[in-house]
């Protein structure tokens, strides 16, 4: 339970390891416990595991050793209902590229079996909201990299998770759409949902999460909000933290 405020944590990670085929150690013992409605930031270098990380999460990539909970079900043994709570925007693009920007969100509905109506409402509502309406009907091939990013989101959001994992949701997208993005989920974390990000735009971290873990090598290696870890680190950005952590970390 979170201590905090007596609710069963949205994300309860414990000693989760992984090592990939070549020897590279990408999970080292890692634990980890995101309180629900939060909004936290993980942050780090290339290769500092974060992704694997969001892929144990949501079963794409298997831990050798560890326990993930979401919500309280086991993400292993419960996979369903684990699966189901979550929501994915991934840090590649991978959309369907014969499809159009409509059957990508229904038919990711479809796979989370909400009900046609639903999700037909779902659709409309989701495509205004991205400003994807003038587009729906368009194969997802022959949009812009920004529009990609939106389809995603949008995509992420169709069965109506309560925890939001976005995986460098803002890369190569220009700087109006990441605003008005960024608007848009603080509007859904302020209704409640939980949300996991991670960027390597440090500033963008610094002001929308309210906790933030610093990994490398696979473990963390400082977490706090933002105020804690400037006041611990005595530095005044979370710029200035991240490259004291990491560094630090690197000299051990």
């Amino acid at each position: 339970m979170n201590a905090k405020n007596g609710q069963v944590p949205a994300l309860k990670i414990e000693g989760l390891k992984k090592t990939y085929s070549n020897g590279l150690v990408a999970l080292d013992g890692l634990s980890l416990e995101v309180g629900a409605g939060r909004f936290f930031g993980l942050l780090g270098p290339n290769g500092a595991g974060k992704t694997t990380l969001i892929n144990a999460v949501v079963s794409l990539a298997r831990p050798d050793e560890g326990k993930v909970e979401v919500f309280g079900r086991d993400a292993y043994r419960e996979f369903r209902e684990a699966r189901r709570m979550i929501g994915l925007s991934p840090q590649e693009i991978n959309l369907d590229k014969f499809l159009t920007v409509e059957e990508t969100l229904l038919y990711h509905a479809g796979y989370y079996g909400v009900p046609r109506d639903k999700a037909r409402d779902r659709a409309v509502e989701l495509l205004e909201r991205f400003a994807l309406v003038e587009k729906r009907k368009d194969r997802v091939n022959t949009l812009s990299g920004g529009m990609k990013r939106r389809v995603m989101f949008a995509r992420a959001l169709m069965h109506d998770p309560k925890v939001l994992f976005l995986d460098e949701p803002t890369a190569g997208v220009d700087v109006e759409l990441r605003h008005s993005l960024w608007e848009y989920i603080q509007e859904l974390n302020h209704a409640g949902l939980t949300i996991l990000l991670t960027t390597h735009y440090l500033e963008e971290a610094e002001e929308l999460c309210e906790e933030v873990a610093l990994l490398t090598g696979g473990k963390i290696v400082a977490q706090d909000t933002s105020a804690g870890l400037k006041e611990r680190f005595g530095a005044k950005s979370i710029e200035e933290v991240y490259l004291k952590a990491v560094g630090r970390a690197a000299e051990r």
